[in-house]
């Protein structure tokens, strides 16, 4: 969200070494820029690779053995089965011609160097960029030091116009006009910038951090701050390096330039392993010494102090800290006492929240309720982590997994629920109603996984603990999923019993969504008993009630419950409208089970219908889907396994084998969103294809089109009616951003964007 200030020559090198290794690692001292270089040489790469580039940030995990997991999620796996997760990873990746950045890997050297080892073994079109303070140690390994920006050096009797072309100073002065508007780099102030810079080493996060402060400080007054910092903490850790040393020197001036409660927040804040929002940070730090101090305003402050930074994408703005600074206030965090008690109260927080999330399902906000789960993941996870290393914490620990089992199944964390499931039942083993619950959403879990002897294995005892107990309201659950169990095995008929005794359950103690979860399993029962009426009819209630509570998940899969009904009752018509209703509502829950069964229906339909061009390639569409969940539709039970296989045959038959796969493979290559663009009848090739992003303002946007007509910059600023300094400034910066060094250069980049190629469609 800042513009990229100079590195022409770094990223020109750093490029080459990637033209050259399918390995690079950025190496620097903390703060010196590598995420942000590593930013640029994403953007400015992508074109080149047909999969263009994914993300892994590795600053929030701390556990080694959770990096394949941080990986999968940063790269869309959606594979639900119980295989390992680097497995997954790699059937991922195996294919993709892709360059993949891995960043923050310092704390983590073993476990990146196994992962990125894997990866290259087994993947041969992606190439990966690391960002680190050590190599990886990898045979083939292209290193790249980043040195600091360029600095002015000795220079006597400096003025502006001496120091301009430095990288730092161009830097120190953008930053700084960012909190004072009218800042401006004068023969007057030309010598303490320049000696400012010196001593900052030119480490961009040392210079930001200093630029914050030009808002209540002159460069001098700043640069005297700095000597007498810098003369105090020469005494550290001689085996490190110069600049980690100044940094530190910097952050631990920041610290002291600090309030109490604003030190207190910054050690506070540490406890969040990523982003966080205000109504977290209030109620977890808003403790003890910050009682009397509302929390909102000392974060003002540390936002002001460069300590927090502001997430303003959406409405509810999230407050982050950048990796150096959290990790020095993680240091604060172990020298205060107030550890364990601030990793308790963020327990508490996260369960209640995900308490909230699981009472609110049953109502409009389902599919916000889902999109800020997933934007707490990190910290959800943490949370549960921490309460599992705590023995005193085990029922806090079962109670939070099993509220969050709606994040587990309908966001796409199917993977990270089970295993932490699987573990609290290792620990919490005790019959008592938490193991019981923590035993039937664990059994959820397998069966959409498709491991149905375990769920069996956890259905048994869950029961088994229900009887002990009397407790009613766990032996429906335990006879709910025990009705799926009945499907997924083929006997439907059994399950239909077991569903009707759960849900009077259910309806009694008032839980709806249950209620409707286990009807709209029961209609599928029903429709393949070969009751499609009473299936039809269970449908329509589950949706009535939907409606009246605002509910569209337990919605989406009545209504494709409804279009297998409909099929087999020969309504082919009835069938697809259900079906896209179900797959409309799945664009914004993206539930990809939901979406690979109404893409199958739309097959069958197409094939039934003689139309095997769309059938063959509804099917591809939907295999791809069921790929990417690691899964396929025999999870599900033999019955919609013969529909599935039936059609997928037939369709083959009419149009040929080879025309079959001719048409369903391209198809399998697409992604989910476009599958689902595909079953509605908006395939991608009719989408209009989104512009790339500029990495020019608009004004430095409205000058580079002008300089590609030809003007000078005298012309230029004539025509803005703006000043010829400011258009000199605003032409470096353009030239900066777009790596180029020629007017005709920046011709060409606006040309390219006037007239972008087409779009290739099918990958």
């Amino acid at each position: 969200m800042t513009s990229f200030v100079g590195r022409r020559r770094e990223i020109e090198e750093a490029r080459a070494r990637l033209q050259q290794s399918r390995l690079v690692s950025l190496l620097g001292a903390g703060g010196v820029g590598k995420t942000r270089l590593a930013e640029e040489l994403a953007v400015r790469s992508a074109r080149a690779f047909r999969d263009s580039v994914r993300w892994i940030d590795l600053a929030p995990v701390r556990d080694p053995a959770a990096l394949p997991s941080a990986a999968a999620a940063a790269l869309g796996v959606t594979d639900q089965s119980s295989r390992a997760v680097m497995d997954k990873v790699i059937d991922q990746l195996q294919s993709r011609h892709m360059l993949v950045v891995l960043d923050n890997c310092e704390h983590l050297l073993s476990a990146a160097s196994e992962f990125v080892g894997a990866v290259l073994a087994s993947a041969p079109e992606v190439r990966i960029l690391t960002t680190s303070r050590e190599p990886l140690g990898i045979a083939g390994e292209f290193t790249y030091l980043l040195p600091p920006l360029s600095t002015p050096g000795d220079i006597e009797d400096c003025r502006a116009a001496d120091i301009a072309p430095f990288e730092s100073v161009s830097l120190l002065v953008e930053r700084a006009q960012g909190v004072v508007a009218d800042f401006r780099l004068t023969d007057a102030n030309a010598p303490a910038i320049a000696q400012l810079c010196n001593q900052l080493d030119g480490i961009p996060l040392a210079i930001e951090l200093a630029a914050a402060r030009l808002r209540s400080l002159s460069a001098s007054q700043l640069v005297e701050r700095l000597d007498q910092r810098f003369a105090l903490l020469t005494g550290g850790d001689r085996a490190a390096m110069p600049r980690q040393q100044t940094l530190r020197a910097l952050i631990d001036w920041s610290y002291e330039l600090c309030s109490d409660t604003e030190r207190l927040l910054w050690s506070r804040l540490a406890v969040f392993p990523g982003s966080f929002d205000l109504e977290a940070a209030e109620a977890i730090s808003g403790f003890g010494a910050l009682s009397d101090s509302p929390v909102i305003d000392v974060l003002d402050r540390l936002v002001g102090k460069c300590l927090v930074t502001v997430d303003r994408s959406t409405e509810r703005l999230r407050y982050s800290q950048l990796m150096t600074v959290r990790e020095y206030g993680h240091e604060l965090l172990e020298l205060s006492g107030e550890r364990d008690e601030l990793y308790r109260r963020h327990l508490e927080h996260y369960s209640e929240r995900a308490r909230r999330s699981s009472l609110d399902w049953c109502g409009p906000g389902q599919s916000e309720i889902l999109a800020e789960l997933r934007i707490d993941h990190p910290n959800l996870v943490a949370a549960l982590d921490w309460a599992l290393h705590d023995d005193s914490q085990r029922a806090a620990a079962a109670e939070l997994a099993v509220s969050l089992r709606y994040h587990w199944i309908a966001g796409g964390n199917l993977s990270d629920g089970r295993t932490r499931l699987e573990r609290i039942l290792l620990r919490l083993t005790e019959p008592t109603r938490e193991r019981g619950d923590v035993l039937w959403v664990t059994a959820w879990t397998a069966l959409i996984q498709g491991d149905r002897d375990a769920a069996r294995e956890h259905l048994d005892e869950c029961t088994a603990i229900a009887t002990a107990l009397g407790d009613e309201r766990l032996r429906a659950h335990a006879d709910h999923w025990a009705g799926i169990h009945a499907v997924f095995s083929g006997r439907p008929d059994d399950a239909i019993g077991l569903f009707r005794d759960a849900i009077a359950v259910h309806r009694a103690v008032g839980d709806t969504a249950s209620v409707l979860t286990a009807s709209f399993e029961m209609g599928m029962a029903q429709t393949y008993d070969g009751r499609l009426d009473d299936a039809l009819e269970t449908c329509r209630d589950v949706i009535a009630v939907a409606d009246v509570h605002g509910e569209k998940w337990n919605k989406a899969y009545a209504l494709w419950v409804s279009s297998v009904a409909y099929f087999h009752l020969g309504r082919g018509d009835d069938a697809v409208d259900a079906a896209q209703q179900a797959l409309r509502i799945q664009r914004d829950f993206k539930d990809k089970i939901c979406t690979a069964l109404s893409i199958e229906v739309l097959s069958w339909v197409a094939t039934s219908s003689g139309d095997a061009n769309a059938a063959a390639r509804l099917c591809g569409a939907a295999k791809g889907v069921w790929h990417r969940l690691g899964t396929s539709v025999a999870a599900f039970g033999p019955h919609i396994t013969d529909d599935s296989l039936s059609s997928e045959r037939t369709a083959a038959r009419i149009v040929g084998p080879d025309e079959f796969a001719q048409l369903a493979t391209p198809a399998v290559r697409l992604t989910i969103e476009e599958a689902v663009d595909l079953a509605l009848g908006t395939p991608t090739e009719h989408r209009a294809p989104r512009a790339e992003a500029s990495p020019l303002t608009k004004r430095e946007q409205e000058i580079a089109g002008l300089l590609a007509q030809g003007l000078s910059n005298r012309q230029i600023a004539e025509s803005l009616v703006i000043s010829r300094r400011t258009v000199d400034g605003h032409v470096e910066h353009i030239f900066d951003k777009l790596a180029v060094s020629s007017r005709t250069q920046v011709a060409a980049w606006v040309a390219a964007r006037a007239h972008p190629p087409a779009v290739e469609t099918g990958r």
